[in-house]
């Protein structure tokens, strides 16, 4: 079994990701209760949780926008990742691999520095792993394969946390949940609880308005046009 928590000492990485390392030792349990992956058999996957540092814009997050081929996460924005395959070692492997493949971003420069607790993903099946890792020399990134990918982005952590980007989005089918909105980018679902529990134990979460919610067709008009490649 792989083991959870952090895969470095806290104080060795840049003092903005310290506390965020170091509460993987022990997290809340019931920050993950929502997503906890159930007993049943379930596909094993990773993603990859890529904090950088821009020289303007400050500390960052990688992301990127699938394409809008018709599955089940067609046309969201996720963190790179996906299923684990048998040559891959660990989940470490399976985010790295994975990442690679969809971003094109030079593995080299990449340190893993923890792993989260082991999620669920019911619309697709999938038991995914968050690896947080630290972009100590970033390179460049871009969508490798556009019929898996529309676009990649460095989300500004100050941007993520600006209570003017966070409302609740109702989905048609029910779905209540948080939500971000950003210049070409509308982070909902997964990928967004997963960045709520990571802001609120990494010391970054703001107050912000959880009583504003938005159907669907309304948080799309928030977000502009889709992002292109980026440099590290």
């Amino acid at each position: 079994m792989t083991e959870l928590g952090p895969l470095v000492d806290p104080t060795d990485v840049p003092p903005w990701l310290s506390r965020l390392v170091g509460a993987t030792r022990n997290l809340d349990g019931e920050l993950f209760r929502r997503l906890a992956a159930p007993d049943e058999d379930g596909r094993d996957a990773a993603v990859l949780i890529l904090f950088g540092e821009h020289e303007s814009r400050g500390p960052d997050v990688l992301l990127q926008l699938r394409a809008d081929g018709g599955g089940a996460h067609s046309g969201q924005v996720a963190f790179p990742g996906g299923s684990a395959e048998p040559a891959d070692r660990d989940p470490v492997d399976t985010a790295l691999r994975e990442a690679v493949e969809e971003t094109g971003l030079d593995p080299s420069g990449v340190r893993p520095l923890a792993l989260l607790p082991q999620l669920h993903i019911p619309v697709s099946g999938f038991h995914v792993t968050p690896v947080l890792a630290h972009w100590e020399r970033p390179s460049r990134v871009w969508a490798v394969d556009p019929a898996e990918t529309q676009a990649v982005a460095r989300a500004p952590i100050a941007d993520l946390t600006d209570p003017a980007n966070r409302f609740q989005l109702r989905h048609p089918s029910g779905f209540l949940g948080p939500a971000f909105a950003l210049p070409g980018m509308l982070v909902w679902g997964f990928t967004a609880a997963l960045l709520t529990m990571i802001l609120q134990v990494g010391g970054w979460e703001r107050p912000w308005d959880g009583s504003d919610i938005r159907d669907l067709d309304a948080a799309w008009r928030s977000v502009g046009s889709a992002l292109g490649e980026v440099d590290g």
